[in-house]
C-alpha cells in the first residue's frame, strides 16, 4: 500500500488532502507539530508524525516508509506574518522536505505551490503557468516567496528528484478552520456584506484540488507546473452566488478603485505605523480592484481536474461550519 506523507495535514488544504489520500486507498501519515491544533483533522484516519519542516532530523523520522510526499506545509496568511517567517517556512522549508525526501528514497514529490506565484494578470484576463512573476518582491512578499521556493524545485528536479508543482488558486470548502476563504462565508451570515469591490478572482473547491494533488502524484510531469483554478468571477458575482447560498441580500454598493486605494493606505498607516491588528492588509484591498484569473486547461488534460460551482462549494462549504459549531 502507497504511504503519502502531507505536511502543513493540520491546515485547510492539508487536512483535506489526508481525507481525499485515505479515500484513494493510501496510507496517510500527517505532519504536524505537537503544538498544532487538530480541528481540521477531526473525524479522519491518519498515522501522526510530529515535526516541522525546519527540523530536518524531525522530517526524517516522518519519511520513513513514506513512497510520496505531499508538500502542503507553508506560510500563506501574508496579512498576518512576518517576511521573515514567510521565507523560512516557504523557502528554506521546501529546502528541507526536498533534500530529506531524496535521501529516502521517496518516489514522487507533489509540491504546493500558489498562483501568487505567477504575479498580476492583465485586467479581465486569465493567465496560464508559461507566465513569470510580474511584481516587485515587495508588492506581494508571499507570491515572491513561492517563486524562490520554485526555484529550489527546479534544482532538486535537475539533480534526479521527482518533483511535481502544482499552483491552486483561491481554495473554498470544507475544513478551514483558520477562517481563509472561510472568513467570507462567516461574515456573509453574520452580518451579510454590503459592499463589493470591481475586480475579481479564481475560486476553486479544495475537494477538486486535493484529486488534482493525487492525479499529479500518479501521472504529473516531472518539472511541470499545473494552475489548479476553477470558476473565474467577478467579487459581484462571487458574493451575490454566496449570498444567495445563505439567503442574504447581495452587496448593494460597489467600491470605486480610487476609494478602495484610500482605504488601503489608511490600513496601512493603522498596520505599519499604529501597530494595530487588522485582519486585512493594505495590498489585500488594492488586488481587489484586479482580476486575478487563472486558466486551469492544463490541469483538466492532464490531470482530471474538475471544476465545481463556486454556489456548491460555498454550500459545502456552509454545511460543515454548521455541523462543526462554527455557526
Amino acid at each position: 500500500m502507497t504511504t503519502a506523507l502531507i505536511t502543513g495535514a493540520s491546515g485547510f488544504v492539508g487536512a483535506n488532502l489526508v481525507e481525499a489520500v485515505t479515500a484513494h486507498g493510501w496510507t496517510a501519515r500527517a505532519l504536524h507539530r505537537k503544538s498544532s491544533s487538530l480541528k481540521a483533522l477531526a473525524g479522519l484516519q491518519y498515522q501522526s508524525a510530529i515535526g516541522d519542516i525546519l527540523d530536518s532530523a524531525s522530517l526524517q523520522i516522518a519519511m520513513q516508509g513514506v513512497d510520496v510526499v505531499f508538500h502542503v506545509a507553508a506560510v500563506a496568511d501574508y496579512w498576518r506574518s512576518s517576511k521573515d517567517k514567510m521565507m523560512a517556512a516557504n523557502v528554506d522549508g521546501t529546502r528541507h522536505v526536498l533534500a530529506v525526501a531524496q535521501a529516502n528514497g521517496v518516489q514522487r514529490v507533489v509540491f504546493t505551490s500558489s498562483v501568487a506565484a505567477l504575479g498580476q494578470p492583465a485586467f479581465g484576463q486569465a493567465i496560464d503557468e508559461t507566465t513569470q512573476f510580474n511584481l516587485h518582491p515587495t508588492q506581494f512578499i508571499y507570491g515572491y516567496s513561492k517563486v524562490l521556493a520554485e526555484q529550489v524545485v527546479a534544482e532538486f528536479v535537475a539533480n534526479g528528484l521527482e518533483v511535481v508543482t502544482v499552483n491552486p488558486a483561491v481554495v473554498t470548502g470544507p475544513r478551514d478552520v483558520n477562517l481563509g476563504s472561510g472568513s467570507l462565508v462567516l461574515q456573509m451570515h453574520k452580518t451579510g456584506i454590503p459592499i463589493c469591490p470591481q475586480g475579481g478572482v479564481c475560486v476553486v473547491d479544495v475537494a477538486d484540488v486535493c484529486a488534482a494533488h493525487i492525479a499529479a502524484a500518479e501521472r504529473g510531469r516531472v518539472g511541470q507546473r499545473y494552475i489548479l483554478g476553477g470558476e473565474n468571477l467577478w467579487y459581484r458575482d462571487l458574493l451575490a452566488t454566496l449570498a444567495n447560498v445563505l439567503g442574504r441580500r447581495p452587496p448593494l454598493l460597489s467600491v470605486s478603485a480610487t476609494l478602495m486605494h484610500g482605504l488601503a493606505g489608511l490600513v496601512d498607516v493603522a498596520r505599519d505605523r499604529l501597530k494595530l491588528a487588522l485582519p486585512v492588509s493594505g495590498d489585500q484591498l488594492r488586488y481587489t480592484n484586479q482580476t486575478f484569473w487563472f486558466d486551469s486547461s492544463k490541469a483538466q488534460r492532464e490531470l482530471g481536474l474538475t471544476i465545481r460551482p463556486y454556489a456548491e462549494s460555498a454550500q459545502r462549504t456552509l454545511d460543515w461550519y454548521r455541523d462543526n459549531n462554527f455557526i
